[in-house]
């Protein structure tokens, strides 16, 4: 290995050493601050020194692989071609690194966790991402110091002797090429062999009705990707990742099959309808692979065709809310409206999120399911025609309308709801109309503006003699965290100043529409679509996972608090029982207000996928088929592993979620109406 270096160094592939050390040591540099600024929530155990080693085992995979291009270039550079260019390559690519490594860090300030999920969605709309990050960063900064730093390891190189001693190589280098090219391209192609191995053996591979090279090479480098560091500590677990090659993971993990990844049962649907039917859901027909709900309202009572116009709220976790009493936002007083909506609301106190992007929020408020793991349903192929809360009061005659303040062209959420049974008005069909957007950011209208759309087409309707239902959706309360002046305390900022805005933009909304002659005949639903973060060093953070959901109607609901445990998946059945309608439906969620219903909560986080018992069990689902468990303190967010294994709730989460993942990819959830 002494050897070995110089050799390098003096060689056309000198510069290729040297560009994988620049990225070695930019790894190490920022493992080491992502562990200073996370000192006081690791382990400090063998799991914190262990991330180091771990993660710079990573680093150097990533080293090689990142750095192959410009190593294929450098043998196939011929020596009349300028140096100079290559050197510029060089530079190029150390800029570029830099560049990753930044972002890294603004990830981590958001997100407290490596590249994943969110990081691949957002790749594919930069147009609302670079905007985001221009209001939010200094842009032209950041790429000036992209730029110094990278020309700065050129530079550090340089003065070091090591360019001079590339180039020379360079130049006095008489080796075949194709013995460079070779020996760079080994580790790819036996990586590529590996993955046909692997992928033949697979399973799903196996019984596939065709068993292409392509398949099976896809099928092993998705297994190939998998392993990732995992220790009890969380952010030990995230300091051991590789940013790239978590990015890398994450792409290919977008779409995951449940039977490869995560604990299976041999009859998911036919054990899932048996669940609900033990929950007193009665069945719309007899085939154990449907489970089509046919609900009858009672008869004493009568159907009330009540407007609904339910709000989902960006990013507003419980802790917020003043009357949860949590610290130190109880005595900010954010939320004097919806504390005031607390104490005049069916206030469902102890309410679920199911994910922790906005989609999955969408997903489970409309659709009624627990979160499938990958990519959200309003994103995959299939999404359209199912069974919704939109489609199923469309069927009775309700104006629907999907209400957002941005783009919904953002994350497919226009085609989700124009293809399942509502309207469209976001920011460009709104200003196509006529309507005013009176103060905007990089993810579109502030909520005033999104509000007022809402009260003219509840107006619209109205004045056609048609009930309605509106599904808002706020943005206000997400970075960059600006709003019209003049609203709130100018001393609050970021999360507590959206936070802070939002609750206020909602109160004048109410205000408005009291004055409505709508008003009296409407529901309103004060939901939130996700909590504000979900990081913690624990395993999944429960208590995050809180939010706040009001269902509001001064003349026609009593106020009343509802400690039952729920989920987002809970909402729309609670909601249609209070409304009184028969309908049938393929939900997953019940009715939270019905004698049978049985609480759990639904949670997920990126790949893992988990059911939260009233008792405190919580089951934890992930790649690759694993289930663990824990004993959950419900007031601290506490987990401690359960001694012996919980079989029935083990199994109920598996059932769960198999059993929705089964229905979607071969039609369970569509429409039955259709």
């Amino acid at each position: 290995m002494q050897s070995l270096y110089p050799r390098l160094l003096n060689s056309r592939q000198g510069g290729t050493l040297l560009l994988a050390l620049t990225y070695l040591i930019l790894g190490t540099l920022l493992r080491v601050g992502l562990l200073a600024v996370s000192a006081g929530v690791v382990s400090w155990g063998w799991g914190t020194w262990g991330s180091l080693v771990v993660g710079f085992a990573f680093d150097l995979l990533m080293a090689w692989f990142l750095t192959l291009p410009f190593g294929l270039l450098s043998a196939l550079w011929p020596k009349r071609f300028s140096f100079k260019v290559l050197v510029g390559f060089w530079c190029f690519g150390s800029c570029l690194f830099v560049f990753w490594k930044i972002a890294e860090i603004l990830f981590w300030e958001e997100f407290a966790v490596r590249f994943n999920f969110i990081a691949v969605d957002y790749l594919v709309y930069t147009t609302e991402v670079v905007k985001n990050i221009r209001e939010s960063y200094s842009l032209p900064l950041i790429l000036a110091g992209v730029l110094l730093l990278g020309i700065a390891w050129y530079w550090c190189w340089r003065r070091l002797g090591l360019v001079a001693r590339w180039h020379e190589g360079f130049q006095a280098e008489t080796s075949p090429r194709w013995v460079e090219v070779v020996a760079l391209l080994f580790p790819l192609a036996l990586i590529l062999v590996t993955a046909l191995f692997l992928g033949r053996h697979d399973l799903r591979v196996k019984e596939a009705p065709s068993n292409t090279v392509g398949e099976c090479v896809t099928t092993g480098l998705r297994h190939m990707v998998n392993p990732q560091p995992s220790w009890a500590n969380s952010y030990d677990t995230e300091l051991a990742k590789n940013g790239e090659y978590s990015f890398l993971a994450a792409f290919w993990a977008n779409q995951l099959d449940w039977n490869r990844f995560y604990p299976t049962r041999s009859h998911p649907v036919a054990d899932l309808r048996q669940l609900l039917g033990n929950q007193g859901i009665k069945f719309a027909t007899d085939d154990p692979r449907d489970i089509t709900r046919a609900v009858l309202r009672s008869v004493k009572d009568q159907p009330r065709r009540l407007n609904v116009i339910q709000i989902t709220v960006e990013s507003l976790s419980a802790e917020f809310l003043g009357c949860y009493g949590q610290a130190p936002y109880v005595a900010q007083k954010l939320t004097p409206n919806l504390d005031r909506l607390a104490k005049e609301s069916i206030w469902f106190r102890h309410c679920y999120a199911s994910g922790t992007r906005t989609v999955r929020g969408m997903e489970a408020l409309t659709l009624g399911i627990p979160p499938i793991p990958g990519q959200s349903v309003l994103r995959r192929a299939g999404c359209e025609n199912l069974c919704t809360l939109g489609s199923i009061l469309k069927a009775q005659g309700y104006d629907t309308a999907f209400i957002y303040g941005g783009d919904g062209f953002f994350d497919n959420m226009n085609y989700f709801f124009s293809t399942n049974g509502y309207r469209i008005v976001d920011q460009p069909a709104a200003e196509k109309k006529g309507e005013i957007t009176t103060f905007g950011n990089a993810w579109g209208a502030c909520d005033e503006d999104s509000f007022n759309w809402c009260l003219h087409e509840a107006d619209r309707a109205f004045a056609a003699h048609q009930p309605f239902h509106h599904f808002v959706m706020t943005t206000s309360n997400h970075r960059p965290y600006t709003w019209p002046p003049g609203r709130i305390d100018v001393k609050l900022i970021n999360r507590e100043g959206g936070v802070a805005y939002t609750d206020y933009a909602i109160g004048n909304f109410l205000k408005l529409a009291a004055s409505k002659p709508w008003f009296n005949d409407t529901i309103f639903v004060i939901v939130a679509d996700h909590c504000a973060s979900v990081a913690g060093k624990r395993e999944l953070e429960i208590r995050k996972y809180e939010i706040p959901l009001f269902i509001w109607s001064p003349k026609n609901l009593a106020p009343r608090v509802v400690d039952t445990m729920m989920s987002q998946v809970d909402l729309t059945p609670t909601l249609l029982g209070l409304l009184n309608f028969n309908y049938t439906a393929r939900f997953v969620g019940g009715d939270a207000l019905a004698p049978t219903f049985t609480p759990r909560a639904f949670i997920s986080n990126y790949q893992k996928v988990a059911v939260l018992q009233p008792d405190g069990v919580l089951t934890v689902l992930k790649p690759v088929r694993q289930g663990v468990q824990y004993r959950a303190d419900l007031q601290t967010g506490e987990l401690k592993p359960l001694g012996i294994t919980n079989e029935m709730a083990l199994e109920e989460a598996i059932i769960y979620y198999q059993g929705t993942d089964e229905l979607f990819k071969r039609g369970g959830l569509t429409n039955p109406s259709r």
